[in-house]
């Protein structure tokens, strides 16, 4: 009976070697940049958004995140210069994704990917910036055709 119990407590130590959640932290530092005409723009303040809450810096700086599985918004705004928006997608961990699917049957992703903690974001966030008042084309529907483009 001994014998079951160790083997048992070595699966579960094994297993749980490739959890993220055990040896990884649930937490990121980022670092947030806002760039306005090919220049970086210094004071605008972000809010940095996830499922596991809502974090605020002032460009250029660090921000401690809890990392998710899930994509982090940012809204960044400078009064009198303009404002940006980014959706940025977190990304699994390589060696902690390998060592779940390996060691766990995919248990330890699944904790992982509630927790957040086998994901990462980039380190280096850039948030391309818009004057204020300036027309986005982008989201425009498309010129009939025929119609006099000045």
């Amino acid at each position: 009976m001994a014998i079951f119990i160790r083997t048992g407590a070595l699966a579960l130590l094994a297993a749980l070697g490739g959890c993220a959640t055990i040896s990884e932290s649930n937490q990121q530092t980022l670092m947030l940049h806002t760039i306005l005409d090919n220049r970086e723009v210094g004071g605008a303040g972000c809010v940095l958004t996830n499922d596991k809450g809502r974090w605020f810096v002032t460009s250029p700086g660090h921000v401690t995140v809890q990392k998710s599985a899930g994509n982090l918004f940012i809204d960044c705004k400078k009064d009198g210069v303009g404002a940006g928006q980014d959706r940025v997608a977190s990304s699994a961990n390589a060696s902690a994704t390998v060592g779940n699917a390996v060691l766990t049957a995919g248990l330890g992703y699944l904790l992982d990917k509630r927790t957040g903690s086998g994901f990462d974001y980039p380190e280096t966030l850039t948030v391309l910036m818009r004057r204020s008042g300036a027309r986005d084309y982008r989201n425009d529907p498309p010129e009939a055709a025929g119609t006099a483009l000045h």
